[in-house]
Protein backbone atom coordinates (compact mmCIF):
# COMPACT_ATOMS: atom_id res chain seq x y z
CA UNK A 1 0.00 0.00 0.00
CA UNK A 2 1.37 3.06 -1.03
CA UNK A 3 2.16 6.49 1.54
CA UNK A 4 -0.12 8.99 -0.08
CA UNK A 5 1.30 11.24 3.32
CA UNK A 6 4.73 10.83 2.23
CA UNK A 7 4.18 11.16 -1.95
CA UNK A 8 2.13 14.25 -1.14
CA UNK A 9 4.66 15.66 1.45
CA UNK A 10 7.92 15.32 -0.87
CA UNK A 11 5.89 17.02 -3.99
CA UNK A 12 4.55 19.77 -1.97
CA UNK A 13 8.06 20.61 -0.02
CA UNK A 14 9.77 20.06 -4.14
CA UNK A 15 7.16 22.30 -5.67
CA UNK A 16 5.71 25.36 -3.16
CA UNK A 17 9.11 25.34 -1.34
CA UNK A 18 8.73 29.92 -2.33
CA UNK A 19 5.20 29.91 -0.37
CA UNK A 20 6.47 27.70 2.35
CA UNK A 21 9.46 30.39 2.98
CA UNK A 22 7.19 33.31 2.26
CA UNK A 23 4.92 32.01 5.09
CA UNK A 24 7.64 30.99 7.79
CA UNK A 25 9.22 34.65 7.08
CA UNK A 26 5.65 36.67 7.53
CA UNK A 27 4.85 34.30 10.51
CA UNK A 28 8.36 34.59 12.02
CA UNK A 29 8.31 38.46 11.33
CA UNK A 30 4.77 39.03 12.84
CA UNK A 31 4.70 39.71 16.72
CA UNK A 32 2.15 37.58 18.38
CA UNK A 33 -0.99 39.69 19.20
CA UNK A 34 -1.33 38.78 22.83
CA UNK A 35 -4.13 41.65 23.71
CA UNK A 36 -6.34 39.99 20.89
CA UNK A 37 -9.57 38.55 22.08
CA UNK A 38 -9.97 34.60 21.70
CA UNK A 39 -11.01 33.12 17.85
CA UNK A 40 -13.94 30.36 18.36
CA UNK A 41 -14.37 27.83 15.59
CA UNK A 42 -16.21 23.77 15.62
CA UNK A 43 -15.49 20.79 14.42
CA UNK A 44 -17.96 17.59 13.77
CA UNK A 45 -16.77 14.77 15.87
CA UNK A 46 -19.23 11.59 15.27
CA UNK A 47 -22.16 14.00 14.16
CA UNK A 48 -21.25 15.90 17.19
CA UNK A 49 -20.60 19.74 17.18
CA UNK A 50 -17.66 20.47 19.12
CA UNK A 51 -15.77 24.22 20.02
CA UNK A 52 -12.46 24.98 20.45
CA UNK A 53 -11.02 28.22 20.79
CA UNK A 54 -7.36 29.85 20.44
CA UNK A 55 -6.32 33.06 21.62
CA UNK A 56 -4.90 35.86 19.03
CA UNK A 57 -1.36 35.01 19.60
CA UNK A 58 -1.58 32.25 16.92
CA UNK A 59 -1.08 33.09 13.05
CA UNK A 60 -4.12 32.04 11.21
CA UNK A 61 -4.50 30.09 7.64
CA UNK A 62 -7.80 30.31 6.03
CA UNK A 63 -8.76 27.30 3.66
CA UNK A 64 -12.88 26.55 2.66
CA UNK A 65 -14.85 24.30 1.86
CA UNK A 66 -18.93 24.67 0.50
CA UNK A 67 -22.20 24.74 1.74
CA UNK A 68 -23.44 24.39 -2.15
CA UNK A 69 -22.74 20.75 -2.25
CA UNK A 70 -23.30 18.30 0.91
CA UNK A 71 -20.42 15.88 -0.12
CA UNK A 72 -16.89 16.58 -0.24
CA UNK A 73 -15.85 17.70 -3.93
CA UNK A 74 -12.19 16.61 -5.44
CA UNK A 75 -11.06 20.48 -5.33
CA UNK A 76 -12.55 20.88 -1.81
CA UNK A 77 -9.96 17.78 -0.62
CA UNK A 78 -7.24 19.13 -2.61
CA UNK A 79 -8.03 22.48 -0.82
CA UNK A 80 -7.59 20.99 2.90
CA UNK A 81 -5.11 18.78 2.52
CA UNK A 82 -3.13 21.95 0.76
CA UNK A 83 -4.04 23.88 3.37
CA UNK A 84 -2.75 21.33 6.24
CA UNK A 85 0.33 20.75 4.31
CA UNK A 86 1.06 24.23 4.20
CA UNK A 87 0.36 24.86 7.89
CA UNK A 88 2.25 21.98 9.00
CA UNK A 89 5.22 22.68 7.00
CA UNK A 90 5.81 26.25 8.02
CA UNK A 91 5.27 25.50 11.50
CA UNK A 92 7.86 22.84 11.24
CA UNK A 93 10.31 25.24 9.48
CA UNK A 94 9.42 28.24 12.02
CA UNK A 95 10.54 25.88 14.40
CA UNK A 96 14.15 24.37 13.08
CA UNK A 97 14.77 27.28 10.68
CA UNK A 98 14.50 27.55 6.91
CA UNK A 99 16.54 25.04 5.03
CA UNK A 100 15.92 23.07 2.27
CA UNK A 101 14.40 19.91 3.27
CA UNK A 102 15.81 16.62 3.57
CA UNK A 103 14.55 12.71 3.53
CA UNK A 104 14.34 13.76 7.57
CA UNK A 105 12.64 16.41 7.03
CA UNK A 106 10.03 14.85 5.28
CA UNK A 107 9.68 12.08 8.01
CA UNK A 108 8.96 14.77 10.52
CA UNK A 109 6.62 16.47 8.61
CA UNK A 110 4.73 13.09 7.86
CA UNK A 111 4.76 12.53 11.59
CA UNK A 112 3.08 15.81 12.59
CA UNK A 113 0.59 15.48 9.73
CA UNK A 114 -0.69 12.47 11.21
CA UNK A 115 -1.53 14.70 14.75
CA UNK A 116 -4.26 17.42 15.37
CA UNK A 117 -2.55 21.23 14.53
CA UNK A 118 0.42 22.31 17.01
CA UNK A 119 2.22 25.41 16.78
CA UNK A 120 1.66 29.00 16.05
CA UNK A 121 0.20 28.79 12.64
CA UNK A 122 -3.34 27.51 12.81
CA UNK A 123 -5.50 26.27 9.69
CA UNK A 124 -9.15 26.93 9.29
CA UNK A 125 -12.04 26.19 6.80
CA UNK A 126 -14.27 29.66 6.36
CA UNK A 127 -17.39 28.33 5.21
CA UNK A 128 -19.56 30.86 3.69
CA UNK A 129 -23.21 30.04 4.67
CA UNK A 130 -24.75 33.11 2.48
CA UNK A 131 -24.21 30.87 -0.41
CA UNK A 132 -27.22 29.08 -2.63
CA UNK A 133 -27.26 25.37 -2.08
CA UNK A 134 -27.59 24.39 -5.09
CA UNK A 135 -24.82 27.41 -6.46
CA UNK A 136 -22.83 24.95 -8.94
CA UNK A 137 -25.01 22.59 -10.08
CA UNK A 138 -24.14 19.75 -8.23
CA UNK A 139 -26.37 19.45 -5.31
CA UNK A 140 -27.98 15.31 -5.14
CA UNK A 141 -30.96 17.22 -3.17
CA UNK A 142 -31.41 19.35 -6.35
CA UNK A 143 -35.43 18.39 -6.94
CA UNK A 144 -36.92 19.16 -3.15
CA UNK A 145 -34.68 22.44 -2.80
CA UNK A 146 -36.74 23.62 -5.66
CA UNK A 147 -39.34 21.76 -4.72
CA UNK A 148 -39.37 23.16 -1.19
CA UNK A 149 -39.06 26.76 -2.28
CA UNK A 150 -35.63 27.24 -1.03
CA UNK A 151 -33.33 26.86 -4.10
CA UNK A 152 -32.93 30.43 -3.72
CA UNK A 153 -32.49 30.85 0.12
CA UNK A 154 -29.24 31.61 2.28
CA UNK A 155 -27.77 27.95 2.92
CA UNK A 156 -27.92 29.17 6.08
CA UNK A 157 -31.57 29.27 6.02
CA UNK A 158 -32.39 26.03 4.45
CA UNK A 159 -34.25 23.28 6.69
CA UNK A 160 -33.69 19.78 5.67
CA UNK A 161 -37.11 18.28 6.97
CA UNK A 162 -38.68 18.23 3.47
CA UNK A 163 -34.91 17.13 1.91
CA UNK A 164 -34.74 14.21 -0.26
CA UNK A 165 -32.37 12.45 -2.77
CA UNK A 166 -32.58 13.38 -6.31
CA UNK A 167 -32.94 10.10 -7.95
CA UNK A 168 -33.13 11.62 -11.82
CA UNK A 169 -29.42 13.56 -10.93
CA UNK A 170 -28.30 10.22 -8.96
CA UNK A 171 -29.12 8.30 -12.48
CA UNK A 172 -27.37 10.84 -14.50
CA UNK A 173 -24.21 11.55 -12.65
CA UNK A 174 -23.01 8.57 -9.94
CA UNK A 175 -19.80 7.91 -11.12
CA UNK A 176 -19.11 11.21 -12.51
CA UNK A 177 -20.36 14.39 -9.91
CA UNK A 178 -21.63 11.78 -6.80
CA UNK A 179 -21.32 8.04 -5.61
CA UNK A 180 -23.41 5.30 -4.38
CA UNK A 181 -21.45 5.13 -0.86
CA UNK A 182 -22.25 9.16 -0.87
CA UNK A 183 -25.67 9.25 -1.45
CA UNK A 184 -25.77 6.37 0.95
CA UNK A 185 -24.12 8.50 3.55
CA UNK A 186 -26.29 11.77 2.70
CA UNK A 187 -29.50 9.81 3.24
CA UNK A 188 -28.17 9.12 6.66
CA UNK A 189 -27.06 12.08 7.95
CA UNK A 190 -30.52 13.51 6.39
CA UNK A 191 -32.87 10.92 8.62
CA UNK A 192 -30.82 11.77 12.21
CA UNK A 193 -30.69 15.88 10.84
CA UNK A 194 -31.81 18.57 13.37
CA UNK A 195 -33.30 20.86 10.61
CA UNK A 196 -30.32 23.03 10.23
CA UNK A 197 -29.18 22.69 6.39
CA UNK A 198 -25.61 23.92 7.42
CA UNK A 199 -25.00 21.69 10.48
CA UNK A 200 -26.27 18.27 8.07
CA UNK A 201 -23.55 19.46 5.83
CA UNK A 202 -20.93 20.03 8.49
CA UNK A 203 -21.34 16.42 9.69
CA UNK A 204 -21.73 14.53 5.83
CA UNK A 205 -18.18 16.63 5.23
CA UNK A 206 -17.02 15.98 8.51
CA UNK A 207 -17.59 12.03 8.25
CA UNK A 208 -15.99 12.39 5.11
CA UNK A 209 -12.57 13.72 6.63
CA UNK A 210 -12.26 11.67 9.29
CA UNK A 211 -12.25 8.47 6.76
CA UNK A 212 -10.03 10.60 4.36
CA UNK A 213 -7.86 11.17 7.49
CA UNK A 214 -7.02 7.28 7.37
CA UNK A 215 -6.34 7.16 3.46
CA UNK A 216 -4.71 9.78 3.34
CA UNK A 217 -2.42 9.17 6.27
CA UNK A 218 -2.93 13.25 7.52
CA UNK A 219 -5.36 14.80 10.06
CA UNK A 220 -7.54 16.88 7.67
CA UNK A 221 -10.46 17.45 9.99
CA UNK A 222 -9.47 21.27 10.56
CA UNK A 223 -11.30 23.51 12.27
CA UNK A 224 -14.00 25.85 10.69
CA UNK A 225 -15.94 29.05 11.21
CA UNK A 226 -19.31 30.41 9.34
CA UNK A 227 -19.64 33.64 7.86
CA UNK A 228 -21.36 36.13 7.32
CA UNK A 229 -24.95 35.39 8.54
CA UNK A 230 -24.11 32.94 11.51
CA UNK A 231 -21.55 35.92 12.63
CA UNK A 232 -24.11 38.54 11.50
CA UNK A 233 -26.75 36.89 14.08
CA UNK A 234 -24.72 36.58 16.91
CA UNK A 235 -23.66 39.84 16.81
CA UNK A 236 -24.90 43.41 18.49
CA UNK A 237 -25.41 46.46 16.77
CA UNK A 238 -22.07 47.78 17.57
CA UNK A 239 -19.78 44.74 16.43
CA UNK A 240 -17.63 44.16 13.43
CA UNK A 241 -20.13 42.89 10.91
CA UNK A 242 -22.94 45.69 11.63
CA UNK A 243 -20.57 48.38 12.13
CA UNK A 244 -19.32 47.35 8.64
CA UNK A 245 -22.80 47.93 7.14
CA UNK A 246 -23.69 51.24 8.46
CA UNK A 247 -21.02 52.36 7.01
CA UNK A 248 -20.37 52.01 4.02
CA UNK A 249 -23.97 52.86 3.87
CA UNK A 250 -23.74 55.98 5.47
CA UNK A 251 -24.05 58.54 2.52
CA UNK A 252 -23.03 58.63 -1.28
CA UNK A 253 -19.43 58.72 -0.48
CA UNK A 254 -18.85 55.88 1.59
CA UNK A 255 -20.85 54.03 -1.15
CA UNK A 256 -18.51 55.74 -3.55
CA UNK A 257 -15.60 54.19 -1.50
CA UNK A 258 -16.88 50.92 -0.95
CA UNK A 259 -17.38 50.69 -5.11
CA UNK A 260 -13.63 51.88 -5.23
CA UNK A 261 -12.78 49.04 -3.59
CA UNK A 262 -14.16 46.77 -5.65
CA UNK A 263 -12.90 49.17 -9.04
CA UNK A 264 -17.15 49.80 -9.77
CA UNK A 265 -18.23 53.04 -10.94
CA UNK A 266 -20.92 54.62 -8.68
CA UNK A 267 -22.39 56.05 -11.78
CA UNK A 268 -25.73 52.99 -12.15
CA UNK A 269 -25.64 52.07 -8.26
CA UNK A 270 -26.62 48.87 -9.47
CA UNK A 271 -24.27 46.87 -7.48
CA UNK A 272 -25.61 46.11 -3.93
CA UNK A 273 -22.78 46.21 -0.76
CA UNK A 274 -25.18 43.85 0.89
CA UNK A 275 -28.45 41.93 -0.07
CA UNK A 276 -31.35 42.31 1.91
CA UNK A 277 -33.41 38.91 2.26
CA UNK A 278 -37.03 38.76 0.73
CA UNK A 279 -39.62 38.26 3.73
CA UNK A 280 -40.24 35.30 1.76
CA UNK A 281 -36.70 33.80 2.96
CA UNK A 282 -34.74 34.89 -0.64
CA UNK A 283 -31.12 35.83 -0.53
CA UNK A 284 -29.24 34.87 -3.44
CA UNK A 285 -26.94 36.87 -4.33
CA UNK A 286 -26.98 35.85 -8.17
CA UNK A 287 -30.95 36.01 -8.14
CA UNK A 288 -30.72 39.73 -6.78
CA UNK A 289 -31.05 42.89 -8.86
CA UNK A 290 -31.24 45.83 -6.53
CA UNK A 291 -30.66 49.56 -7.12
CA UNK A 292 -29.55 52.35 -4.42
CA UNK A 293 -31.75 56.03 -4.20
CA UNK A 294 -29.99 58.61 -3.20
CA UNK A 295 -31.32 62.16 -2.13
CA UNK A 296 -28.48 64.33 -2.53
CA UNK A 297 -25.77 62.46 -0.60
CA UNK A 298 -28.20 60.76 1.51
CA UNK A 299 -29.09 57.49 1.22
CA UNK A 300 -32.88 57.00 0.62
CA UNK A 301 -34.00 53.84 -0.43
CA UNK A 302 -32.86 50.28 -2.12
CA UNK A 303 -34.69 49.18 -4.19
CA UNK A 304 -34.80 45.22 -4.45
CA UNK A 305 -35.96 42.37 -7.14
CA UNK A 306 -36.09 38.65 -7.22
CA UNK A 307 -36.21 36.60 -9.94
CA UNK A 308 -36.03 33.50 -11.23
CA UNK A 309 -32.06 33.22 -12.02
CA UNK A 310 -29.70 30.45 -13.66
CA UNK A 311 -26.69 29.56 -11.12
CA UNK A 312 -23.60 27.98 -11.91
CA UNK A 313 -22.76 25.05 -14.18
CA UNK A 314 -21.22 21.93 -13.04
CA UNK A 315 -18.40 20.75 -15.41
CA UNK A 316 -19.93 17.33 -16.81
CA UNK A 317 -23.00 18.82 -18.40
CA UNK A 318 -22.95 22.88 -18.55
CA UNK A 319 -26.16 23.06 -20.04
CA UNK A 320 -27.71 21.51 -16.74
CA UNK A 321 -27.70 24.63 -14.86
CA UNK A 322 -29.67 25.01 -11.61
CA UNK A 323 -32.05 27.64 -11.64
CA UNK A 324 -32.94 29.80 -8.13
CA UNK A 325 -36.14 30.47 -8.27
CA UNK A 326 -37.18 33.34 -6.72
CA UNK A 327 -40.11 35.64 -7.67
CA UNK A 328 -40.56 39.22 -5.40
CA UNK A 329 -39.89 42.99 -5.38
CA UNK A 330 -39.71 45.33 -2.31
CA UNK A 331 -37.95 48.28 -0.98
CA UNK A 332 -35.40 49.29 2.20
CA UNK A 333 -35.98 52.48 3.76
CA UNK A 334 -32.40 53.84 3.65
CA UNK A 335 -32.04 54.36 7.60
CA UNK A 336 -32.50 50.57 7.94
CA UNK A 337 -28.71 50.61 6.33
CA UNK A 338 -27.45 53.38 7.75
CA UNK A 339 -28.26 52.25 11.69
CA UNK A 340 -27.83 48.85 10.71
CA UNK A 341 -29.67 45.60 12.60
CA UNK A 342 -29.70 42.42 11.03
CA UNK A 343 -32.60 40.89 13.10
CA UNK A 344 -34.50 43.96 11.86
CA UNK A 345 -32.84 43.92 8.33
CA UNK A 346 -31.19 40.45 7.73
CA UNK A 347 -29.09 40.67 4.26
CA UNK A 348 -26.12 38.82 3.37
CA UNK A 349 -23.03 41.07 2.76
CA UNK A 350 -20.25 41.10 -0.50
CA UNK A 351 -17.45 39.08 1.04
CA UNK A 352 -14.77 41.78 0.01
CA UNK A 353 -16.52 43.29 3.36
CA UNK A 354 -17.31 40.63 5.43
CA UNK A 355 -14.14 38.91 5.38
CA UNK A 356 -12.54 42.05 7.41
CA UNK A 357 -14.14 39.83 10.21
CA UNK A 358 -12.29 36.78 9.56
CA UNK A 359 -9.38 36.05 12.02
CA UNK A 360 -7.21 35.66 8.63
CA UNK A 361 -3.12 36.21 8.40
CA UNK A 362 -3.36 34.41 5.20
CA UNK A 363 -5.70 32.60 2.67
CA UNK A 364 -5.29 29.26 0.29
CA UNK A 365 -7.49 30.40 -2.80
CA UNK A 366 -8.57 27.61 -5.61
CA UNK A 367 -7.61 27.89 -8.79
CA UNK A 368 -7.06 31.57 -9.11
CA UNK A 369 -7.48 32.97 -12.38
CA UNK A 370 -9.20 29.82 -13.66
CA UNK A 371 -11.82 28.42 -10.49
CA UNK A 372 -11.78 31.88 -8.70
CA UNK A 373 -11.60 35.61 -9.45
CA UNK A 374 -8.53 37.37 -9.47
CA UNK A 375 -10.87 40.44 -8.78
CA UNK A 376 -12.21 39.06 -5.58
CA UNK A 377 -8.69 39.05 -3.78
CA UNK A 378 -8.03 42.49 -5.16
CA UNK A 379 -10.79 44.00 -3.62
CA UNK A 380 -10.01 42.48 -1.05
CA UNK A 381 -6.62 43.75 -0.51
CA UNK A 382 -7.78 47.18 -1.55
CA UNK A 383 -10.31 47.28 1.42
CA UNK A 384 -7.43 46.38 3.71
CA UNK A 385 -5.68 49.42 2.78
CA UNK A 386 -8.84 51.97 2.90
CA UNK A 387 -9.22 50.68 6.48
CA UNK A 388 -5.37 51.47 7.70
CA UNK A 389 -6.35 54.94 6.08
CA UNK A 390 -9.19 54.68 8.39
CA UNK A 391 -11.99 54.75 6.17
CA UNK A 392 -15.20 52.26 6.43
CA UNK A 393 -14.59 51.43 10.34
CA UNK A 394 -12.20 54.05 11.97
CA UNK A 395 -9.58 52.57 13.84
CA UNK A 396 -9.16 48.91 12.68
CA UNK A 397 -7.64 47.78 16.44
CA UNK A 398 -10.92 48.72 18.15
CA UNK A 399 -12.65 46.05 16.12
CA UNK A 400 -9.90 43.21 16.28
CA UNK A 401 -8.82 43.67 12.66
CA UNK A 402 -5.82 42.73 11.12
CA UNK A 403 -4.71 46.11 9.45
CA UNK A 404 -2.02 44.27 7.34
CA UNK A 405 -3.54 42.49 4.08
CA UNK A 406 -3.32 38.43 4.52
CA UNK A 407 -0.91 36.93 2.37
CA UNK A 408 -2.35 35.30 -0.50
CA UNK A 409 -1.65 31.81 -1.37
CA UNK A 410 -3.59 29.70 -4.72
CA UNK A 411 -3.75 26.01 -5.82
CA UNK A 412 -1.40 26.54 -8.55
CA UNK A 413 -4.36 26.22 -11.68
CA UNK A 414 -2.20 23.93 -13.82
CA UNK A 415 -1.73 21.24 -10.81
CA UNK A 416 -5.71 21.03 -9.64
CA UNK A 417 -6.49 17.82 -8.98
CA UNK A 418 -9.46 16.19 -11.59
CA UNK A 419 -11.32 12.81 -12.11
CA UNK A 420 -8.49 10.45 -13.37
CA UNK A 421 -11.18 9.86 -16.10
CA UNK A 422 -13.72 12.47 -16.42
CA UNK A 423 -11.48 14.89 -15.35
CA UNK A 424 -13.57 17.58 -13.81
CA UNK A 425 -12.50 18.83 -10.37
CA UNK A 426 -16.43 19.45 -8.64
CA UNK A 427 -16.24 15.53 -8.87
CA UNK A 428 -17.06 13.57 -5.27
CA UNK A 429 -14.18 12.49 -3.69
CA UNK A 430 -15.77 8.79 -3.52
CA UNK A 431 -15.96 8.95 -7.18
CA UNK A 432 -11.97 8.31 -7.32
CA UNK A 433 -11.57 4.56 -7.19
CA UNK A 434 -7.83 4.86 -6.03
CA UNK A 435 -6.59 8.04 -4.12
CA UNK A 436 -2.76 7.12 -4.95
CA UNK A 437 -4.46 9.07 -8.29
CA UNK A 438 -5.10 12.80 -7.23
CA UNK A 439 -2.00 12.25 -4.51
CA UNK A 440 0.68 11.50 -7.58
CA UNK A 441 -0.77 14.96 -9.08
CA UNK A 442 1.10 16.71 -6.75
CA UNK A 443 0.45 19.38 -4.72
CA UNK A 444 1.53 22.87 -5.96
CA UNK A 445 0.76 26.06 -4.07
CA UNK A 446 2.24 29.68 -5.37
CA UNK A 447 2.30 32.86 -3.06
CA UNK A 448 0.34 35.59 -4.93
CA UNK A 449 2.26 38.61 -3.52
CA UNK A 450 0.64 41.16 -6.23
CA UNK A 451 -3.06 40.60 -4.55
CA UNK A 452 -1.77 41.97 -1.13
CA UNK A 453 -1.17 45.45 -3.08
CA UNK A 454 -4.56 47.59 -3.54
CA UNK A 455 -5.97 49.01 -6.82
Amino acid sequence: MQDLCKILTENFLKNSWNSIRALVERATAIPPNKGGSKVTFFRFNDSRKEEVSFDSTHFFLRGSVEYSNPHLTIEEIQGVAGVRLLEVSANYFCEFGLQRPEEGDVEKICDRLRKPPQGRIVAFLLNTDDTEPDRYSMNPLRESLVSTGQSSFPAAKVRTENLAIDKSFVGKYEGTLISKSEIELIEAQLAHSNGSYLDFVDSVKFEQLEELSKEFGMDLSLYALRMPLETLQAESKSDLLHHIISSTHRDLEAVKQAYDCMGRSISKRTTLLTIPHSKLGYGSKRAARGKLRFNESKLERLDITFRDTPLYPNDIDPQDVSIAKAEDKFTIDGKYLVDYDFDETPSSPQFFLYSLGSPENAALWHGVGVTAAPQLLQSCATIRAACRKGQFIGNPQDFGVLAQTPMQFNLSPEGMWVHPVHCNIDASVGCVENLVDLAQMGMRIEYLPKFEQQR
